[in-house]
């Protein structure tokens, strides 16, 4: 019996820390909330809507970005703002390793580091980018942090675009769509 016992308790141990409970689902369709985002000057952004879909093993993003209209194209002078070029799907694993992908840009091809971990329930995503440019080598780093409400029908990304033009700091509240 206590074979039995103790055989059962070592294997709950497993479940328990192999496959982590009440790690936060991000997945759905989301929206934008222009008024309760508090976003940096030169986004100027009209909407955005992401689609997520997350498994145990991965998280992909779909944004659809449409700016201001009259804001200098839809990009600015290193393609700045959300996805850096409007819009875009980036699917990251969720094991905290950095996986490499190529984004097609006005400047040709360019290597993009995505990275990805749940860390006490919230998302932490980073993106970085190196470019070579006519006026040498530049570097852009995008980190964010995901926060569901406990509803599940809030998002608040706090993100930091770090780029030859300074640190952009945006917080930015989705509503989910049914």
């Amino acid at each position: 019996m206590k074979k039995i016992v103790s055989s059962f308790a070592l294997l709950l141990a497993f479940v328990i820390f192999a496959f982590p409970q009440n790690q936060p689902n991000f997945s759905g369709e989301w929206e934008l909330d222009i008024q309760l985002s508090k976003l940096d000057a030169r986004s100027r952004i009209e909407s955005i809507r992401m689609l997520v879909t997350q498994t145990e093993k991965d998280i992909k993003v779909e944004t659809h970005v449409k700016r201001q209209p009259g804001s200098d194209g839809q990009r600015g002078r290193f393609g700045g703002g959300f996805g850096m070029m409007g819009d875009t799907l980036y699917t990251y694993t969720l094991d905290g390793k950095e996986t490499e992908i190529t984004q097609e840009t006005p400047m040709g091809s360019v290597p993009v580091s995505l990275k990805a971990k749940i860390e006490k329930g919230q998302l932490k995503l980073s993106q970085v980018r190196n470019l070579n440019t006519p006026m040498g080598a530049v570097s852009i780093s995008v980190k964010e942090t995901w926060k569901l409400s406990e509803d599940g029908k809030t998002l608040t990304v706090k993100r930091e675009i770090d780029s030859p033009m300074g640190i952009n700091s945006s917080e930015m509240v989705f509503v989910k769509k049914n």
